[in-house]
């Protein structure tokens, strides 16, 4: 474990020397972007550090509004509500959809689920999924939209066929996808053409806008009605908003998300050409992360200078978890060194 006092970018300083850093889930490297911290600077400038008010007060701040206006219009959802969080995201919903369905619900939850929709209110079986509940009660299905543990992206073809009068309360954490796959747009363009003749069926997407999008909250994206639920709840309105200074930044900042997603891209497509003929990884078509088994490369590329994800993941009782992560930050250099060193890891097995 590394303990340091700068935020890595492309490389991590420790202890007197640079690694590369393939780590983290900062996929668009916003978190180290000047023009974004400009933007940020102006936001401090006007609304100061932090509302630390409900969102509910009777003082409303109109640039939380805009900005999941904006955030919506991004993915093609009706309607966005923005909090504190990923995790309150998850957790606001799954609480809701708790009370909403009763205990006589059927409920799923798809292996290695973001724990954010972990939820003991809700007694889900967890299984692969489909499940094709084929009764009129009511059901509910939690899962991922991207494994990010392993580098998959589930098909959701099966949604076609769920029964067109089951009521179905789908919700789905989209964290690892938005801002990355679709054009940025996450998973909510897919589901929602697989659900267009299941109006039975309750989308829900939550994500953190921690990871790509570089900004301290997180997103409940949905029919607006079902949003405006959501926000009723004590726990919406009990909890501060993100900063407004982000919500102002990321209103400003197309040029910057446009720009990093296009590098992002170019460097997925580099890693994708030498780092899977290695025959070591596996990846998600679109998706900057590259999973291995093989644990103990990890200790092999830091030797080398070389820093990758690779710890025990949800909880330390976990098997470690092996990744590569490209970045928008990479330059082409990197990715090559990388793939020279991985090459002469398999030469020495």
């Amino acid at each position: 474990m590394f303990t340091t006092n700068q935020l890595p970018g492309r490389t991590l300083c420790h202890e007197g020397r640079e690694y590369l850093f393939f780590s983290g889930t900062s996929y668009l490297g916003l978190a180290q972007n000047p023009v974004l911290h400009t933007l940020l600077a102006q936001g401090v400038a006007h609304y100061g550090l932090q509302f630390g008010s409900s969102r509910n007060g009777n003082l409303q701040l109109a640039v939380f509004a805009e900005a999941e206006a904006k955030l919506a219009r991004l993915v093609g959802a009706p309607a966005a509500l923005t909090v504190s969080s990923g995790m309150l995201a998850g957790q606001l919903t799954t609480h809701w959809l708790a009370q909403q369905v009763g205990l006589q619900a059927i409920g799923y939850q798809a292996v290695n689920t973001h724990p954010a929709l972990w939820q003991t209110a809700l007694p889900a079986q967890v299984r692969v999924l489909p499940p094709a509940p084929t009764d009129p009660t009511p059901a509910y299905l939690l899962t991922n939209s991207v494994d990010a543990l392993y580098s998959e992206t589930p098909s959701f073809e099966w949604l076609s066929a769920l029964p067109k009068n089951q009521p179905v309360y789908l919700v789905v954490d989209d964290s690892h996808g938005l801002g990355v796959l679709e054009e940025g747009r996450g998973i909510w363009p897919v589901l929602s053409h697989h659900l267009r003749h299941h109006p039975a069926v309750c989308l829900l997407v939550t994500a953190s806008l921690g990871k790509a999008m570089g900004l301290p909250g997180g997103v409940v994206f949905g029919e607006p009605g079902t949003l405006t639920a959501l926000r009723q709840t004590a726990y919406f309105g009990g909890c501060s908003p993100m900063p407004p200074a982000y919500a102002h930044a990321f209103l400003h900042a197309d040029a910057v998300y446009a720009t990093a997603r296009q590098r992002l891209r170019q460097n997925i497509a580099l890693a994708q050409e030498l780092l899977l003929p290695l025959g070591c990884f596996q990846q998600a078509d679109g998706y900057p992360v590259f999973y291995t088994d093989q644990d103990e490369m990890a200790a092999f590329l830091l030797e080398k200078g070389i820093f990758v994800y690779s710890f025990a993941y949800p909880t330390p009782a976990h098997k470690a978890n092996t990744r590569v992560v490209i970045s928008a930050l990479h330059e082409p250099t990197d990715i090559q060194q990388l793939a020279e060193t991985v090459r002469e890891w398999t030469g020495k097995r």
